[in-house]
């Protein structure tokens, strides 16, 4: 596959430019971040020297040393004048962003050109990592799901394809056989998502737990589940603050969200319940009985997964930008999605075809007067057409 992502002229343009930065790269599994180097060393000129700590268990940052001297090494060893360093899963390695800060400054100073870019698919460890050691040394590219637009241009998906089958491209060519598409969503991006990128990598007492709260949040997604409700759903639920942190973990690995209820007031905010929100439809649909054509010929069903695709264009637009995105609920009163962007805000009303006892837009209107309604569904924008929208141009 030939496609490439907006992110590959960005960071091109970096690579080329005299001044250097370490580029860091970082997304959830499975969304290219590896293809976008391999099209990178493809059109440029230069030497590169590419690692991985893709291993089990953590690598000693002795590792990291060798590895970077063997870089040094092949740049005097050659003509050129520059060399580019490519290290994968950089959060495996122990004390890495210390261990970088020490090589880079040391390069610097020394005038060694080896420019370095770090992929890491641990978007809160990697970034743990950049604010603790790598201030100023470094500029951050996040590599979001794929968005419907992509996922049509590269594969030819129809709206409804992406809904159900969403935006990974790696099982974009399984969809004809539906039941190896599901496998493959399950073990190659969940199970290795879990296991490898939260358990391994981060202290978890209740694994357990953490995969089933993953499992109910995907069945429940575009739904309102309070905590205690969830201590009551779940098998070994320990307390409301675990739950709360584990779910920021999901969210952190671009799987799982809980979006919080607005409020301009901060703390009701963050003591709301939480609307689970799937990052990507596949995580949903792969752990679904049904197939495409069976869920298709259920309208309900159908709408829950049409919610939950728009749910998840807005949530990965919002990680590439300063759009926030919430739900609101009064009572029986609820909107689906409220954004915010600089200050402004929107409301936003699905309308798939589930019942609804009242509709929230007038009653949010009327208590916080937002800059913009919109209805999208069957009534109002076509979701179909909303998909391929960037949110941010709503405003």
């Amino acid at each position: 596959m030939d496609y490439k992502r907006p992110h590959f002229k960005k960071l091109l343009k970096r690579i080329r430019e005299p001044r250097k930065f370490i580029q860091v790269i970082t997304g959830p599994r499975q969304v290219g971040k590896t293809t976008l180097i391999g099209q990178i060393i493809e059109v440029l000129d230069i030497s590169y020297h590419f690692i991985s700590a893709d291993e089990a268990g953590m690598l000693h940052n002795s590792w990291l040393n060798q590895q970077w001297e063997a870089a040094r090494i092949k740049l005097n060893q050659s003509i050129e004048k520059e060399l580019l360093l490519i290290i994968d899963e950089i959060q495996k390695v122990n004390n890495w962003s210390e261990t970088i800060k020490s090589l880079w400054d040391k390069d610097t100073l020394e005038r060694t050109n080896i420019k370095v870019i770090l992929l890491g698919s641990s978007r809160l460890l990697v970034q743990e990592g950049l604010t603790e050691s790598l201030t100023g040394r470094f500029e951050l590219i996040f590599m979001e799901h794929w968005s419907y637009p992509e996922m049509r241009d590269a594969f030819g998906f129809s709206p409804e394809q992406y809904a159900w089958y969403g935006g990974y491209p790696g099982s974009a060519l399984l969809i004809p056989e539906e039941k190896r598409w599901k496998e493959y969503i399950k073990y190659a991006i969940i199970e290795a998502t879990i296991s490898r990128d939260i358990l391994m990598l981060t202290r978890i007492h209740k694994p357990a737990l953490l995969k089933n709260l993953f499992e109910l949040g995907c069945t429940y997604s575009g739904q309102i589940f309070s905590f205690n409700k969830l201590l009551g759903q779940l098998h070994d639920a320990g307390n409301t603050s675990t739950l709360s942190h584990y779910l920021d973990l999901l969210d952190t690995a671009g799987m799982l969200s809980g979006l919080q209820s607005y409020s301009p007031n901060l703390i009701r905010q963050k003591s709301s319940s939480p609307k689970f929100q799937v990052h990507n439809t596949a995580l949903l649909s792969a752990q679904d009985p049904l197939t495409f054509e069976q869920i298709r010929m259920q309208p309900d069903n159908w709408g829950r997964i049409v919610e939950s695709c728009i749910g998840a264009h807005l949530l990965n637009h919002a990680n590439s930008s300063d759009l926030n995105i919430f739900y609101w609920r009064y009572g029986n009163y609820e909107v689906d999605y409220v954004l915010e962007y600089h200050g402004k805000i929107i409301a936003l009303e699905v309308k798939s075809g589930l019942p609804r006892k009242i509709s929230g837009i007038r009653k949010f209107s009327e208590k916080y007067h937002p800059n913009k309604v919109l209805i999208t569904g069957l009534t109002g924008v076509p979701w179909q057409e909303f998909i391929l929208l960037d949110p941010v141009e709503l405003f």
